[in-house]
């Protein structure tokens, strides 16, 4: 099964200058709770943006067509394949949102309660894929976080 996992302002971007836009520790202990001890897949850039060695206490998975020796690199129809047998949650970028979007069955989607000026990345348009809202939690800053959200859980 293919899940997929992101953080959008309320405009739909998900990223400027190759990071996260905004400062969000309640959101980043949401993704570390969906996501640990299990299998994620990311684009290239996803991986280069992350810390030396990836995200701990996870399988990480780089989609792309050169091989590379610090992660495991799988292609389209190989992460697909895999997914018959395991979830695999879908962590990015745009490009890889929009390639697997018609395959997945559930996303968990955090709405930024802001406008990213200058955003060069968006999530795709998840409303002509038959998903429905199952739940949602509005949570006003912590302490560490820079503006309000809502965590959303969505299936198809």
């Amino acid at each position: 099964m293919l899940t997929m996992i992101y953080a959008c302002d309320t405009n739909g971007a998900i990223g400027k200058d190759g990071d996260l836009p905004w400062k969000q520790s309640s959101d980043l202990k949401h993704f570390k709770r969906i996501t640990i001890r299990k299998t994620v897949v990311m684009g290239r850039k996803t991986w280069d943006s992350l810390p030396s060695g990836g995200l701990p206490n996870r399988r990480n998975i780089v989609m792309s067509r050169t091989p590379r020796q610090d992660v495991e690199v799988m292609s389209f129809e190989q992460i697909l394949e895999l997914s018959e047998d395991e979830e695999l949650i879908i962590i990015g970028g745009g490009e890889i949102y929009s390639l697997f979007l018609q395959h997945c069955k559930e996303i968990h989607r955090t709405i930024i309660h802001t406008e990213v000026e200058g955003a060069d990345t968006f999530a795709p348009d998840i409303s002509k894929f038959g998903f429905y809202l199952i739940g949602e939690n509005h949570q006003s800053p912590g302490p560490k976080d820079q503006h309000s959200m809502t965590f959303q859980h969505f299936i198809c």
